[in-house]
């Protein structure tokens, strides 16, 4: 607030005196707002001194009247504008105090031209506690926290001679009649003040006279109401009413209490109470407390406290920060949004999954076959011309055994181990048909084991020093059957040790499967080389894959580098189709052959491999020989020939492996070898060429195969139609 102080004259002098009773214009005003028109007060001084003429009147402070409670008898509106309170320092004010006789003594004083009665007993409170507010035991409504303003606007009611009228005091105007209801309405119908609080103190002219410590202090309620038509009476608070009636904000203050200081004087913040608190009523703050202690402490319902925000759902944030209310949840809503969150997603899972299924490699594509995969033949097992003692196997190359004689066990076969001999040399040292193959140099023991043909052994002459080419052994080996070329190929494979090589023998036999089979020397001379004519067939058909061996043993004979001619000891070739391999005879092993032998039948070449061991009947070596012919011829007999497939008959499709089927057929007739009782297979293969991708009606892409071996019917087989890649659906829709 401001404290304006301005000179007075020494008398005090300044307005007319105000009636006691309350009655004229000024009672009019004081109902209209009980605020003291400052224009009239200055007027009044102005005509006191003697001055000019009569200065502005708007803007003008007046002392402002009692205080009313808000919505009082008088009906008072709210007001909106600020007041000012105007108080020249040695006023004396209107009181109402007791005197010693108990009397109620009112005295009015003139207040330095303001023009406004004023209760004497605040200004005298306001003396007697040493310049303390009277109002401060009035509780906390009895002083606001801002000193009042009043302006009187111009038009304000005047006397006759152009003084300003008295206004009427609190209890008259509680009083007053309709003609001073509609004065009061005149005289406060143009007041709007808009202006801050302000205080103006009136600095007396003589120094002698000091400034009296009363102050007034009124204060404007914006919301009270006021009277029809009637912008709203100022409140007044800080003054006890002449009344003195209690509940009032205002009331009186006994005389020797403490008036309020300047720095008690100020504002107090309550914070806001929540709506849903219950209402409780604001603490006093007793006069008595000290200016420093701090009030009372809040309820809990009336303290602010800082409390974390729930979690917003996305909806209610998205909602907070584009000022727009969610739309209510419903289930076609929710469904949509959904939708609206999902479709990008499964949109973007669908074209990476179908970019993965198009760049995936394409399975590659079978064959399958949908004939009968297997053949059997009509009619019993047929018989063979066996031989009357040992043992005697034969079997058709791909297609199985006709049978077995004898008890099979392990016995001496003689030269026949020669043939593991020659296996194991050629696997080592390969060479082809007629190739010479690498030289082999004649060590002193050949030379020397050639002299034991003396004493019955085969053998060939070779001199120290000189070189045999590989192809030459081996003739020597299985034609001539020379004992000292077996253990001179033994020494040049391992090294010198025959030892070694007869090792690496057994480790082969082992890998055919030859399990009744023992060796202990490369010639086979040796009674302890024992083996059974199942094992010697497993043998006979393994080295009849080499093309270089099969030219050597069906040679009926041969001439050495010296050309000395050698003849082959078996003497079934070459006749009935007889194409080896090697006998081998002693008198503790008797007569032993390892033959082969080949039919033509349903335009396939079968080869027949079979082998007799312990044939003791002198001769033992033609013994063997004759009853090895009849067993091969009889197994030649045996073997026929039948159509299981005809030329463009269907065996089987081409599966691209994503569910895409394309039919093949035979090319031409396919006829199944073998014999009464005899079960073939048959298989759809691509030749080790793989199946293409694609082809045109006709073209081959795989073979049909009857039975195994050298003997096995191999047809080209064809597809029927077009053979496409999958289209781009089967691509897109493949599994895996």
């Amino acid at each position: 607030m401001a404290l304006y102080e301005a000179p007075r004259d020494e008398d005090g002098a300044g307005g007319e005196e105000p009636s006691p009773n309350g009655d004229g214009p000024a009672g009019e005003a004081g109902e209209a707002g009980e605020a003291g028109s400052a224009e009239g007060g200055a007027t009044a001084e102005a005509k006191a001194q003697g001055s000019g003429p009569e200065p502005e009147e708007a803007g003008k402070p007046e002392a402002v009247g009692e205080d009313e409670p808000a919505g009082g008898e008088s009906g008072t509106g709210p007001v909106d504008q600020a007041t000012a309170v105007f108080r020249a320092l040695g006023d004396k004010a209107e009181t109402g105090r007791t005197d010693e006789a108990g009397e109620d003594t009112d005295t009015e004083v003139e207040t330095g031209g303001s023009g406004t009665s004023q209760d004497a007993d605040a200004d005298d409170a306001e003396e007697a506690d040493g310049g303390t507010d009277p109002a401060e035991d009035g509780g906390a409504e009895a002083r606001p926290d801002q000193a009042t303003t009043v302006f009187r606007a111009p038009g304000d009611p005047e006397d006759g001679a152009g003084n300003r009228t008295e206004e009427k005091t609190g209890d008259d105007r509680d009083v007053g009649d309709d003609g001073d209801d509609e004065g009061g309405e005149e005289a406060g119908a143009d007041r709007p003040v808009d202006q801050p609080t302000a205080m103006f103190r009136v600095r007396p002219e003589s120094d002698s006279e000091e400034p009296g410590p009363e102050r007034s202090e009124k204060t404007a309620d914006p919301g009270r109401p006021g009277k029809a038509g009637e912008p709203g009476e100022p409140e007044r608070t800080g003054k006890p009413e002449k009344t003195g009636a209690p509940g009032k904000a205002g009331a009186p203050v006994k005389a020797g209490e403490p008036a309020e200081s300047d720095a008690e004087r100020t504002s107090r913040f309550v914070p806001l109470r929540s709506a849903d608190a219950p209402r409780v009523p604001p603490a006093v703050v007793s006069p008595e407390q000290p200016p420093h202690t701090p009030g009372p402490e809040l309820p809990e319902a009336e303290r602010t406290r800082q409390q974390p925000l729930p979690p917003h759902m996305p909806l209610e944030l998205l909602a907070e920060l584009t000022n727009k209310p969610a739309p209510p949840e419903t289930p076609v809503r929710v469904a949509l949004r959904r939708i609206k969150i999902w479709s990008p997603l499964v949109l973007l899972l669908v074209i990476v999954l179908a970019v993965a299924q198009l760049m995936r490699p394409l399975p590659a594509p079978e064959l399958v076959l949908t004939a009968s995969a297997a053949h059997t033949f009509e009619g019993d097992k047929p018989a063979l011309e066996w031989p009357p003692e040992g043992q005697a196997v034969v079997e058709v190359e791909g297609l199985g055994s006709l049978g077995s004689y004898g008890e099979e066990k392990p016995v001496p076969i003689a030269s026949v181990a020669k043939v593991m001999t020659a296996y194991v040399i050629l696997r080592d040292h390969p060479i082809e048909a007629g190739e010479e193959g690498p030289m082999i140099p004649v060590d002193a023991q050949a030379e020397k084991d050639a002299g034991l043909s003396a004493q019955g052994e085969s053998t060939v002459e070779v001199e120290e020093g000189e070189e045999i080419t590989l192809n030459e052994a081996l003739h020597a080996l299985m034609i001539a059957s020379a004992n000292n070329v077996a253990r001179l190929l033994a020494r040049w494979d391992s090294g010198g040790s025959e030892k070694a090589f007869v090792e690496k023998m057994n480790a082969a036999a082992e890998e055919l499967g030859m399990e009744n089979t023992t060796y202990t020397d490369a010639s086979g001379l040796r009674e302890d080389t024992v083996s059974t004519a199942a094992d010697q067939v497993k043998l006979g058909k393994k080295v009849m894959d080499y093309e270089a061996f099969r030219e050597i043993v069906k040679k009926p004979s041969y001439e050495d580098r010296n050309g000395v001619g050698h003849r082959n000891w078996n003497g079934l070739v070459p006749y009935n189709g007889a194409v080896g391999i090697k006998t081998g005879t002693t008198t503790a092993a008797g007569g032993n052959l390892l033959f082969a032998g080949e039919k033509e039948v349903g335009g396939t070449t079968q080869l027949i491999v079979g082998a007799m061991l312990g044939q003791h009947r002198p001769p033992i070596i033609d013994t063997v020989i004759a009853e090895s012919r009849e067993l091969l011829v009889s197994a030649q007999e045996v073997l026929k020939s039948e159509k299981i497939v005809a030329k463009g008959d269907v065996v089987g499709y081409v599966d691209d492996g994503l569910g895409g089927r394309t039919q093949v057929v035979a090319t031409e007739d396919v006829s199944a070898v073998g014999w009464s009782g005899l079960k073939v297979e048959l298989a759809l293969t691509d030749g080790g060429r793989g199946v293409p991708g694609t082809a045109a009606p006709g073209d081959t892409v795989g073979t049909l195969t009857v039975g195994s071996g050298p003997g096995q019917v191999k047809v080209p087989v064809a597809v029927r139609g077009e053979l496409a890649e999958p289209d781009l659906g089967t691509r897109l829709t493949r599994v895996l």
